[in-house]
C-alpha cells in the first residue's frame, strides 16, 4: 500500500474548505483516509492552513509522498 499525502475537499458548492489527509493512493479523492494532518482555507486570507508537521514528518519517513499542491503549501506555510 502506497501513502500518499493529499487534499479531501469539503464544504459547499463555492466554498471550498480542505483536509490535508495521509490516504492511499488508490483511494478516492474525498474517500477513505488513514489520518488527518492539516487543513487548508483558500477562502480565508489570515489563516491559509493549520498543519500537524509532526505527523506529517512521521508519514514521510514512513515513505509517504506529499502530492504537488501539498508540497507547495508546505513549503509556503511551515518553512
Amino acid at each position: 500500500m502506497a501513502v500518499v499525502i493529499r487534499m479531501s475537499r469539503h464544504g459547499t458548492k463555492k466554498k471550498p474548505f480542505y483536509r490535508v489527509v495521509a490516504a492511499d493512493e488508490n483511494a478516492p479523492r474525498d474517500g477513505r483516509y488513514l489520518e488527518i494532518l492539516g487543513t487548508y482555507n483558500p477562502k480565508d486570507a489570515a489563516n491559509k492552513g493549520v498543519f500537524n508537521t509532526e505527523r506529517i514528518q512521521y508519514w514521510i519517513s514512513k515513505g509517504a509522498k506529499p502530492s504537488t499542491t501539498v508540497g507547495h503549501l508546505l513549503k509556503k506555510n511551515v518553512a
